[in-house]
């Protein structure tokens, strides 16, 4: 498989990070697979964080369906069984901390291998579709879905977005991840192997007041108190200055009774 990259997960989990985490469900998160989806399948959930989209997953494939999630956090894992509990759900999700570049799971042993932002913060995201391949039963359903930085945008205009935009990528790529992972979903899994893909994109927008004021809120406590800003400050891509005013423009930027901001999706659905 080639020499393996590290990399590290930009956004570390922050309450600011869970924050945006909880709010994702499979309805605005992966409406791109649902069709999919019927009771009795077997499901693995790669990076599945606190769990939200997880558990709806497990309803769809119910009865006698059941969902393998997996993270690299041990203690992201422990609110997501918390939270599958909650849901009642306990029974239906076993949890378990893994790697997607090197899945502890036998061959073909799932009939949905599903990941949502995820292949944009591993240093071989070839590496880590071929291991969600190998894992899916023949004939089953290899799905994911990143984000597109550089495709996202927002008005009024803000320089100090431009400057956060920016900052980010560099951090991340710094990290050895890929924050465009959007627009490459599809070249990568036919470099995986795949030969049946289908590519799609979606968005989420935030316009409304309360989705701004959220939004903005949450990145700007990112920028300045996450993993993320003390990779940015460790790695000499900004200062806490820096950091400061980014957050600044993001309070700023939702201040405007026009804001608006939209994060452009790629989604690939492979047949395995």
């Amino acid at each position: 498989m080639g020499t393996r990259e590290p990399s590290v997960y930009t956004h570390g989990h922050h309450e600011s990070v869970l924050r945006s985490h909880r709010w994702r469900t499979a309805a605005n998160s992966a409406a791109y697979l649902l069709g999919e989806l019927r009771p009795g399948l077997s499901v693995l959930d790669v990076g599945c964080g606190p769990g939200t989209i997880t558990a709806d997953l497990a309803e769809l494939v119910a009865p006698g369906g059941r969902v393998t999630a997996v993270d690299a956090a041990p203690d992201v894992l422990e609110q997501a069984a918390a939270y599958a509990e909650e849901r009642g759900l306990e029974q239906a999700i076993t949890f378990a901390a893994a790697d997607v570049e090197a899945l502890d799971f036998p061959d073909d042993s799932f009939d949905v291998v599903h990941a949502h932002q995820v292949l944009q913060h591993v240093g071989d995201p070839v590496r880590a579709l071929r291991e969600m391949r190998r894992v899916c039963r023949p004939g089953g359903i290899v799905a994911a879905r990143d984000a597109d930085y550089a495709a996202m945008t927002w008005y009024p205009a803000e320089p100090g977005l431009d400057a956060w935009l920016d900052l980010y990528r560099r951090v991340a790529r710094a990290n050895g991840g890929e924050p465009d992972a959007g627009r490459r979903l599809s070249a990568w899994a036919r470099a995986a192997g795949f030969t049946d893909v289908r590519a799609s994109a979606t968005a989420w927008c935030y316009a409304s007041a309360e989705e701004t004021a959220w939004w903005s809120s949450l990145w700007a406590d990112r920028t300045t108190a996450s993993s993320y800003a003390a990779r940015a400050t460790a790695g000499g891509h900004a200062g806490e200055r820096d950091l400061s005013a980014i957050a600044g423009a993001w309070h700023r930027w939702a201040a405007s009774p026009d804001a608006w901001f939209a994060v452009l999706n790629g989604e690939i659905l492979c047949r395995a």
